[in-house]
Order: C-alpha cells, then sequence, then structure tokens
C-alpha cells in the first residue's frame, strides 16, 4: 500500500465507542512512572558580570549549598565552568547543570565577551546532534547538556541597560530561553524599580530581543503564566542566610535599616520566579529548547551539509534520496579533482622535464666549452715544451762547439810554448837578449 493510501485513510478516522474498559487509560500513569524512574535533568545558563550574586540566586533557589569558587575580576576572558549536581526530591531525581559565565564584563573591550556564550551553546548542539546520528543511538541514557534556561542577571543600575546586554542577548536569543533577571534588586528603590523594567522593557522590545515568553496555551497555566509574563524581567534578591522573622525562621537579608525577605512578594520577585521556572514551566523549557531551538540548529547544520526536504520541483525528498544525491556530487567533485590533479601533475613533470633538458643541455655547451678551453691550454704547454726542448737542445750544441774550441785552443798555445823553449836551447843568444 502507497504512502498516500495510508494518509487518506488516516485523515478518515472514525471514532467508535467501547463496549467495555480496555485499560490504556493507565497511559498517563505508565509514562510518569517511567520517567521518574528514569529521572530527569535540567540545565541553567547564569549570565552575568562577577560579583551580581549568581552562585547565591542558585543556592536560594533550589535550596541547598553547591560547592564552587568565588569567581574574581582578573580573568583574560571570558570561561564558562559547568557543574552537574544529583538532586532528590520525594521520589524525583533531578540532574541539574550550572553553566557560569566566569569573567564576564570584566575586560576592558568586551566587544566578543558573548562568543565563547555562543560557542558552548552551539558545542551542546553539535554534541547532541552527533549523538543523534549514530548507527547506535543510546539517547535515553545519554546526558542531555543542552541549555534550557539562560538566566541574564541585569546590574540594578536603575538607568538602562549596557550595549554589552543588548548585545550578548540578541545574540543568544535564537540559541536559548531567555529570562532577564534584575539582580540586588534591594540595591535600588521600588519607584525606580518600577522605571527601570519599564525602561528594560523598551529597550529590549526596541532592540528586536526574544526573551522566553512563559505559554498561555495551556489552560491550567494559562492565567498564572499571562501574568508573570507581565512582571518581566523579575527583581530578585539571593540569600541561604536564614533569620529569625517572628515565630519563623526565613531567608534574608540584614541591613542597618532593615530586614529584606526573600520569599515576600512584596520586598522582590524571588517566588515569581522560582514558582514560573521551576514549579510551572521546566518541562516547557525543556520542550522548548528541544523542539525550537535545538531544530534551528539542526535544521541549519543540516541544510549546510547538503540535506534537504524537497527538490527544487518542491516535491518531498527522502532522506537516501539526499544521501544519493549528495554522493554522486561529492564523487563527481572528486573525480573533478582528481583530474584537475592529473593535469596538473602532468603539467609539472612536463615542465621539470623541460627545465631538466635545458640543464642538461647547459651542461653540455659548458662540458664543451671546458674541454676546448682544455685542449687549447695542451697545446699551448706542448708548444712551450717544444721551444724549450729546442732551447735546450741549442744550448748543449753551444756548449759543446765552445769546449770544442777551448780545446783545440789549449792545445795550440801548448805546442807553441814547446817551440819557443825548444829556440832557446839551441840558441842561448836568445836567453840574453
Amino acid at each position: 500500500m502507497a504512502a498516500t493510501d495510508i494518509a487518506r485513510q488516516g485523515e478518515g478516522c472514525r471514532t467508535v465507542p467501547l463496549a467495555g474498559h480496555v485499560g490504556f487509560d493507565s497511559l498517563p500513569d505508565q509514562l510518569v512512572n517511567k520517567s521518574v524512574s528514569q529521572g530527569f535533568c535540567f540545565n541553567i545558563l547564569c549570565v552575568g558580570e562577577t560579583g551580581l550574586g549568581k552562585s547565591t540566586l542558585m543556592d536560594t533557589l533550589f535550596n541547598t549549598k553547591f560547592e564552587g569558587e568565588p569567581a574574581t575580576h582578573t580573568q583574560p576572558g571570558v570561561q564558562l565552568r559547568s557543574n552537574t549536581y544529583d538532586l532528590q526530591e520525594s521520589n524525583v531525581g533531578l540532574k541539574l547543570t550550572i553553566v557560569s559565565t566566569v569573567g564576564f564584563g570584566d575586560q576592558i573591550n568586551k566587544e566578543d565577551s558573548y562568543k565563547p556564550i555562543m560557542e558552548f551553546i552551539d558545542a551542546q548542539f553539535e554534541a547532541y546532534l552527533q549523538e543523534e546520528l549514530k548507527i547506535r543511538r543510546v539517547l535515553h541514557t545519554y546526558h542531555d547538556s543542552r541549555i534550557h534556561a539562560c538566566l541574564y542577571f541585569i546590574a540594578p543600575t536603575g538607568h538602562s541597560l549596557k550595549s554589552l546586554d543588548l548585545v550578548t542577548m540578541k545574540k543568544l536569543d535564537s540559541k536559548v530561553n531567555i529570562i532577564p533577571i534584575i539582580a540586588k534588586s534591594d540595591a535600588i528603590s521600588k519607584s525606580e524599580l518600577t522605571k527601570f523594567k519599564i525602561k528594560i522593557t523598551s529597550e529590549l522590545v526596541s532592540n528586536g530581543v526574544q526573551i522566553y515568553q512563559f505559554p498561555t496555551d495551556d489552560e491550567s497555566v494559562a492565567e498564572i503564566n499571562g501574568t508573570m509574563n507581565a512582571h518581566l524581567p523579575f527583581a530578585v534578591i539571593g540569600s541561604t542566610e536564614e533569620l529569625k522573622i517572628g515565630n519563623k525562621m526565613m531567608k534574608a537579608r540584614q541591613y542597618p535599616w532593615g530586614t529584606v525577605q526573600v520569599e515576600n512578594e512584596a520586598h522582590c520577585d524571588f517566588v515569581k520566579l522560582r514558582e514560573m521556572l521551576i514549579r510551572i514551566n521546566m518541562e516547557d523549557l525543556r520542550e522548548q529548547t528541544h523542539s525550537r531551538h535545538y531544530e534551528l540548529y539542526r535544521r541549519c547544520k543540516l541544510e549546510e551539509m547538503g540535506f534537504k526536504d524537497t527538490d527544487p520541483d518542491s516535491k518531498p525528498f527522502s532522506l537516501q534520496e539526499t544521501y544519493e544525491a549528495k554522493r554522486n556530487e561529492f564523487l563527481g567533485e572528486l573525480q573533478k579533482k582528481e583530474e584537475e590533479m592529473r593535469q596538473m601533475f602532468v603539467q609539472r613533470v612536463k615542465e621539470k622535464e623541460a627545465e631538466l633538458k635545458e640543464a642538461e643541455k647547459e651542461l653540455h655547451e659548458k662540458f664543451d666549452r671546458l674541454k676546448k678551453l682544455h685542449q687549447d691550454e695542451k697545446k699551448k704547454l706542448e708548444d712551450k715544451k717544444k721551444s724549450l726542448d729546442d732551447e735546450v737542445n741549442a744550448f748543449k750544441q753551444r756548449k759543446t762547439a765552445a769546449e770544442l774550441l777551448q780545446s783545440q785552443g789549449s792545445q795550440a798555445g801548448g805546442s807553441q810554448t814547446l817551440k819557443r823553449d825548444k829556440e832557446k836551447k839551441n840558441n842561448p843568444w836568445l836567453c840574453t837578449e
């Protein structure tokens, strides 16, 4: 049966009465029991400048003392510190993760302060997407680290939002559910606080910042959520110190001029925040994170990877068809690159061969020049040798002739002397003369 035929049958679904009790009315109870046995997770991101009481407010919200080191104002950049805690209330278990922005707003140049926060949120989405795309998924045991709520702490200046706050919230509103709160609201008066809330709301609207709105589609919570939406941003005070007020021990802050009660709605909006964040809308925050923010990230990521739901003719496009089209496209690009690389390789080989031939030709020419030069030098040396040999032979001939003349002269001189001596003996008068 074709898928279109199945769809038509579904559209024509009829309602039939039951003759007796069947038992599927226990499905909600089954779902509750399964959810309780598995436990729940909730992840809160606290964004705000150092010293606005983020850790104290978390301790106050969950009525416990979370371990953590106090942050300083000397951080070179914004760092995100994540801590996970297992909480138990009655028979319900909650795995709570609190992520704090250490060093946010402490730098002189605050231009890129929001980038580490965005990268952290995207990293959690990416981790969930990779787990979802695995062949063997274990999502029922996977620790979901996606941020469900972002509590943005606003300094109680009483004037207007800082540019850092506007830029950061604008960058984050498409990635996380933002709940703005005015921290340490006991630092300004009631009238200033009212004006400050109006100013903040006006600036958020004029700058197009989308904050989380408590849902009003459920009749059971529509009235209270609609009322609470009008109280945003919440002006809160946090304190883990308990003071005795009347006959009760209550969380409060003691000042020289009086006492501020954390859970007194006439003093601050802490109770409203706790009701909206934990007791009424925690599941909606989780659902919004998955169905809105994560789906947006997932869609953009898959579109970047080339996946789409429809073809150019707006017809349905299955994942298998997308995969095949992407695979063929990739193979085509691969073959094209291989051909380009082959041609480039051939071209480079030819160029190298031409260079080698040119170098070989130059070597041969140089060799011929050197050979000719060697032959010329050799010929010159041979000519010089021959000339020297001729000179030596001529010298020897002259020497021999000189020696011969000398010997002949000495022989002639000796014979003349003997002749004179003989004449003297024969003629004595020659001696007297």
